[in-house]
């Protein structure tokens, strides 16, 4: 059956860099955050690489493979979001050769169906963006803090600092929309470069630690849930503490076994509905649906 919804488009980008709306940025790394983020409103989903640190547990995002991008892409979209899915490419994939980049890219699109690749960096990557995009890839831009940089910038530090790395980084970001992408994420700048930045360029600026003068903003799906413990960076806004709710959660259901409070007749089978006041359906009844068919009903394997 066709999905009656128009296809997602890129050109939410550029329409609301016309329109002086800001855009809405979410990372997504499975089927769960892509429907939350999804039905929150977002304009875009950005699988990110840093689901190394968030979904795989490393320390950075360098040992994230093109595998496992394509892998937790695929996800993403099985959740059917109805917006444009931009994907990372990881650390060596635009290191090598335009070649291996481009098939990196052919990866990501046909594998897993995203809409464009972001590749981190400026000037040193035309090639492998000018190779992207004639294989008809569309390529966003990433300056500042460039992950995938930690060890030559020597750790997670604000950039473009400075009246040299100030020109420098309005220098790069003016070749990157001169080199063909349709937008590009500012990562840990000042409040002030970005707005320079943003003012100059045709092509909507994202921030994530760059202030508000952006196009538009991305946080980390887990950052802005409070899923994870630890104090998060300066410029995260906590929207909630699911972190916390779920170890609460977790404790209740250990407490509720052990003392045999959980499960009841209300969540057996082979009991009627008389038998179990407030059970919801009937023994037919096994398991949700989850957002959109795309996950069929019916029980849900542990």
């Amino acid at each position: 059956m066709q999905d009656p919804r128009p296809a997602p488009s890129l050109d939410v980008f550029a329409r609301r860099k016309r329109e002086g709306t800001p855009l809405v940025v979410v990372t997504a790394y499975d089927l769960s955050s892509a429907l939350i983020a999804s039905a929150g409103g977002a304009d875009a989903l950005l699988v990110g690489d840093s689901l190394g640190m968030v979904m795989l547990g490393h320390e950075t995002t360098l040992p994230v493979t093109l595998d496992d991008m394509v892998h937790h892409c695929r996800a993403v979209q099985r959740a059917r979001p109805g917006l444009p899915v931009i994907a990372d490419l990881p650390y060596g994939t635009f290191h090598v050769s335009p070649a291996e980049t481009v098939r990196a890219g052919l990866r990501l699109v046909q594998e897993a169906g995203v809409h464009a690749v972001k590749v981190e960096g400026g000037r040193r990557r035309a090639d492998a963006i000018a190779a992207l995009l004639d294989a008809e890839i569309p390529v966003m831009g990433h300056l500042g803090l460039t992950p995938q940089s930690v060890n030559r910038l020597g750790g997670y530090r604000v950039q473009g600092r400075g009246a040299e790395a100030e020109a420098l980084l309005l220098e790069e970001a003016a070749f990157l929309e001169q080199a063909g992408c349709f937008g590009l994420v500012l990562e840990c700048v000042p409040a002030a470069l970005a707005v320079r930045a943003t003012a100059s360029l045709a092509i909507p600026t994202i921030g994530i630690g760059a202030g508000p003068g952006c196009d538009g903003q991305v946080l980390v799906f887990h950052d802005l849930l409070g899923l994870l413990p630890g104090r998060p960076p300066r410029f995260v806004k906590q929207y909630a503490e699911l972190g916390r709710l779920g170890i609460e959660a977790v404790t209740a259901f250990a407490a509720d076994v052990r003392e045999r409070r959980f499960p009841t007749t209300a969540n057996s089978y082979g009991v009627s509905a008389v038998d179990a006041p407030g059970a919801v359906g009937t023994d037919e009844s096994t398991g949700p649906a989850y957002g959109g068919g795309s996950v069929a009903g019916g029980e849900q394997p542990a």
